[in-house]
């Protein structure tokens, strides 16, 4: 099946329901991914509204605020999510104990330790789920590289990456959540980025 990415973007690339429901009517595996930061209840609520037992895949790496784990816990149970949760080869006190704190974004260090925290378990949740369409909840207002986006891509190994919430508003979130009655989670931390404006690499890579 070939997909004319001009005209989906076109059509629905404004329309974040419509292009959740198109994506899950294409009837390949799905996945979401979710970090239960800022708003993610919205993503979370979209896709499994149009199909409830999409995987929901997390990456945990070890550097959650409480907020964050109880959001976590909160958003899966009201939600009814398929949570998959994937974690770093090394617990938080094992690297800590042997390589010290997180180091900064000018260390050389840093690099290695988002692949060990973040990449990694990626790689290995697409290779245990084989998803053909990756639901994500990047926006363009996050960084320079995501402003660059479009809301539906194809990434070199073939995968559909879907960005429904591409073109929302933080204004447009936080009404979806008042509309649906969902939780909200602003405790949030991520140690890979540093800095808001920042890509983590994911993204990047992926």
């Amino acid at each position: 099946m070939s997909i004319d990415l001009a005209q989906v973007n076109a059509g629905l690339g404004r329309n974040a329901q419509g292009l959740v429901d198109w994506a899950i009517a294409l009837g390949r595996p799905a996945i979401v991914t979710t970090n239960f930061r800022p708003f993610e209840a919205v993503i979370l609520h979209m896709v499994t509204r149009a199909k409830a037992d999409v995987p929901v895949v997390w990456m945990d790496n070890g550097y959650n605020t409480e907020a964050t784990y109880r959001f976590a816990d909160e958003v899966t149970k009201r939600l009814r999510l398929d949570l998959r949760i994937y974690l770093p080869r090394r617990s938080r006190a094992h690297r800590e104990a042997v390589d010290g704190p997180t180091p900064a974004l000018d260390d050389p260090r840093h690099a290695a330790f988002t692949e060990e925290v973040k990449l990694e378990p990626f790689a290995r949740a697409l290779r245990e789920t084989a998803p053909k369409v990756w639901f994500t909840a990047l926006r363009a207002t996050d960084t320079a590289v995501r402003a660059q986006m479009e809301p539906v891509s194809i990434n070199p190994d073939g995968l559909i990456k879907v960005a429904p919430l591409l073109h929302w508003s933080s204004k447009d979130l936080y009404h979806y959540c008042e509309v649906h009655g969902l939780p909200n989670n602003f405790d949030y931390v991520d140690p890979t980025k540093g800095e808001d404006q920042r890509e983590c690499g994911l993204h990047l890579a992926h």
